[in-house]
């Protein structure tokens, strides 16, 4: 059996891009970069170029638009990747439109072969090739003529080992052009406006010889070029096990711990439910200070407020010192992949072990309205991810306080958490006081004692156990505790006994 023919991979240079090519592009293959006018398909062809050529691989650049090389190139400098010492070293721009507009695609192919014999390229760039095809409809057997031409030029590509892209602009994949079926490689860009937002996305159609990643995947285009959201493949989700090697995290909150039996394992995922100014924020920034002073650093998705504008200056200070990284995005076309990618981004530049993000009501809201329709699907792929990342997760969840109505979450989103820490009001004594609870620690044994709680200068403070639970979690609508008195078992100022503990 003879070996196999190996194929060397191409690095894009385009952030996430070679992640749902499968491993990069493939060498001397032809490619079609295409989508509709404006999803960056130019934006994408040069970020690549630049990338790849070098004084060694040089890269020929052709333009068969109506405007000039100079043109296109005043735009495309405002990039970053953008390096006009390469102009006319590395890569060079050839001017097609007269060949084009005489409708002679024979001339075209002796004109770009030319070219590539003058200059010996290692990268061809044909933009756009949508007029090429359109300067070829007008004669008999037009198609015929146009699909000679498309394996001509790949096969001149081929024997002359250049890595081929031909950028098009099409409007549906539908489109009847004999390049699909030629190229090897049909990259996709996607753009749609919803309400005020842009949402981009980029899907591999196609890709000989490799596996690509599936799917659309959404991409964002900045100062710095194009960067794309693959998931996080490389992270497998850990099932984190309750032993000796897997110790407790101290929540910083006194007596929280002994509620969670003995305090959270680390690289569970922690869900904080409760109403409007319950606490939760407070609780997740004990959280993270708590860390800090073990010499752990971590990092908070704020979705709401801004840790410096927030009722506890905790967070921003730690923020400052630089013991925690904040991720606070108010982009309107915030993707799920795009706030998975910074949150790992910033986990690995500070070797993170906790993270927080405050809160999900406001995750939900700064995602783009396309990305809220799966928000359940999408959110339950982050925590895996982010348990995969080997960290320990708090999360917080905004729930409107019905008394009768036992929820954890809005989303139906408790089950893939492995804690639940809720936080409910309740009238006593013509008074409006917290309660807290631990609903459950996976695989692990933990109070079922509802708490009494208060918040004050210096944090979260818990309380008493509440004795009479009766119309507290589900019973009478009002509230209201029977007997209008929060008291300890024995009495009023009597030692009580340790909390009771419920098994998993």
């Amino acid at each position: 059996m003879k070996d196999k023919v190996i194929i060397h991979r191409l690095s894009t240079g385009v952030p996430g891009l070679d992640d749902i090519l499968g491993g990069g592009l493939p060498e001397f293959s032809f490619n079609l970069i295409a989508g509709p006018p404006g999803c960056g398909k130019t934006t994408l062809a040069h970020q690549m170029m630049f990338s790849l050529a070098s004084p060694q691989l040089r890269a020929l650049y052709f333009t068969v638009l109506g405007e000039p090389p100079l043109k296109m190139l005043r735009y495309q400098q405002q990039f970053d990747f953008f390096d006009s010492d390469a102009i006319g070293r590395n890569i060079r721009f050839v001017n097609l439109s007269q060949d084009t507009l005489a409708g002679d695609l024979e001339r075209v192919l002796k004109r770009i072969v030319e070219e590539v014999q003058t200059f010996n390229p290692a990268f061809v760039f044909v933009d756009s090739f949508r007029s090429v095809v359109l300067a070829n409809r007008s004669g008999a057997g037009a198609d015929n003529t146009l699909q000679q031409f498309v394996q001509a030029l790949g096969m001149a590509m081929t024997s002359w080992q250049a890595t081929t892209f031909l950028i098009g602009e099409y409007f549906a994949e539908t489109d009847a052009n004999p390049v699909f079926t030629v190229s090897d490689g049909l990259i996709w860009l996607r753009q749609s406006v919803v309400r005020n937002s842009m949402v981009r996305k980029i899907e591999i159609m196609k890709m000989r010889g490799q596996p690509t990643l599936p799917g659309l995947h959404t991409f964002r285009i900045s100062a710095a070029g194009i960067e794309v959201f693959a998931p996080a493949l490389d992270l497998v989700p850990l099932a984190p096990e309750l032993s000796a090697g897997n110790p407790r995290l101290r929540m910083g909150v006194a007596g929280l711990d002994d509620m969670l039996g003995g305090g959270l394992p680390r690289g569970y995922s922690l869900l904080v439910a409760g109403p409007s100014g319950s606490g939760k924020s407070i609780l997740a920034a004990a959280f993270l200070a708590e860390g800090a002073r073990m010499g752990e650093t971590g990092v908070i998705a704020a979705f709401e407020q801004h840790p410096a504008q927030s009722r506890s200056p905790t967070v921003a200070r730690l923020i400052e010192s630089g013991q925690v990284g904040l991720i606070d995005s108010r982009a309107p076309d915030l993707s799920l992949e795009e706030t998975l990618r910074l949150l790992l981004s910033e986990i690995r530049r500070l070797n993170a072990t906790r993270v927080v993000i405050d809160s999900l009501s406001g995750f939900e809201l700064a995602l783009a309205p396309t990305f809220r329709e799966d928000f359940r699907e999408n959110l339950a792929r982050m925590v895996a991810a982010l348990a995969g990342a080997g960290v320990t997760v708090l999360m917080t969840s905004e729930l409107e306080d019905r008394y009768t109505d036992l929820r954890f979450s809005p989303y139906g989103t408790a089950f893939m958490t492995d804690a639940i820490i809720v936080q409910r009001y309740i009238e006593l004594d013509s008074r409006l006081l917290r309660v807290m609870a631990v609903v459950k620690v996976r695989a692990s044994a933990h109070s079922d004692a509802l708490r009494l709680f208060t918040i004050d200068d210096s944090g979260l403070r818990i309380g008493n156990r509440l004795e009479d639970q009766e119309g507290l979690l589900g019973g009478r609508p009002t509230g209201k505790v029977p007997g209008g008195r929060a008291r300890n078992r024995d009495g009023a100022g009597a030692e009580r006994p340790p909390d009771p503990v419920s098994p998993a």
